[in-house]
């Protein structure tokens, strides 16, 4: 482990003019991630920017309905959160999902949307990775790779985004706010992650230095009735092999708005938009959430390990959709 230097962040701007003046910098939350990189070698930081202590912690309400949820607030504290569990209750269960009680004690929000990939072939210095060097291949592509994307991955990286509450933020049009030297910045989630390309070592569109220092949920009536589903190999916690959030707003028999959004399926979370057009004024029935499965997965491309992932994750859709329906029609 190469040795690095650490200092406590005292405000924002004193926080990102560390990382502005060091391109070796990196800023550390809960470091659930980032020292587990540390310690494997994948990461080699010069310097450690501690920012769990700054102002970043509380979850409120916008002025326009939606919730603003700092970027150090604690995965265990959103999950508890009233407003979150009452208009957003999808979101505390995909946080619910992804960890065991002491991991989310001290994993934060803006570090979870930045957790890297669990391939082990990332994982693993001695391998060949373009998303750790970029340029010397992707050995998952003919070796392991079982829990490979079948989404919009490319022959150069087929790993998969592992965050949970990504997922379900995706769905319901969650916006980063970050800081740099320059300023403050916005992202929608649309934007936030970048395709994978021949560019799988880009992540994110954040500016080089910027600091999340939250996220913005829109207000969303559909949100409220809305669930995560989470599939993964053991019953205890473990990174998914299929995952979902949905909401779903049905009346008359017709479905008039609809939110989907898939994990473990591509290298970023998944917004299932064919899936979503092919639902919105049609009638709710498990034959339409079967065909409008099948629009998502239609631009499926598995690799032979991970052809498991097209019947699991149809049948995940169709199953959570009924769910919320039947929930509706009660």
């Amino acid at each position: 482990m190469r040795e690095f230097g650490y200092e406590r962040a005292r405000d924002v701007p004193g926080a990102v003019a560390v990382l502005g003046a060091d391109p070796e910098a990196r800023f550390l939350g809960g470091g659930t991630n980032l020292v587990d990189l540390m310690k494997a070698g994948v990461e080699r930081p010069a310097h450690l920017v501690d920012v769990r202590e700054l102002p970043l912690d509380r979850v409120e309400s916008t002025p326009d309905g939606g919730l603003l949820i700092g970027a150090t607030v604690s995965n265990s504290d959103l999950a508890a959160h009233p407003e979150v569990r009452r208009r957003y209750p999808a979101l505390a269960q995909a946080v619910l999902a992804g960890a065991s009680g002491q991991l989310r004690n001290m994993a934060t929000v803006g570090g979870n949307l930045l957790q890297r990939t669990r391939c082990p072939y990332f994982t693993d210095v001695t391998k060949p990775c373009n998303k750790r060097t970029p340029g010397s291949g992707c050995p998952a592509a003919t070796g392991e790779h079982r829990n490979s994307a079948i989404l919009g991955a490319s022959e150069h990286c087929v790993a998969v985004h592992p965050s949970d509450l990504a997922v379900a933020l995706t769905a319901f049009d969650g916006v980063v706010h970050y800081e740099t030297v320059e300023g403050e910045g916005e992202l929608a989630f649309a934007d936030f992650y970048l395709p994978v390309g021949d560019t799988p070592h880009l992540e994110t569109a954040l500016p080089a230095g910027a600091l999340i220092t939250g996220v913005t949920l829109p207000p969303a009536a559909v949100a409220a009735h809305s669930r995560y589903r989470k599939v993964r190999e053991r019953a205890s916690y473990a990174f998914a092999i299929g995952s979902a959030a949905a909401a779903l707003d049905v009346e008359d028999g017709v479905v008039r708005d609809v939110r989907l959004a898939l994990g473990a399926m591509a290298s970023r979370p998944w917004r299932a938009r064919a899936a979503e057009a092919a639902l919105i004024g049609g009638p709710a029935s498990g034959e339409a959430f079967a065909l409008a499965a099948d629009a998502e997965l239609a631009a499926a491309k598995p690799l032979p390990q991970a052809a498991y992932k097209v019947p699991l994750l149809r049948n995940l859709l169709v199953a959570l959709l009924t769910e919320l329906n039947e929930e509706t029609a009660r």
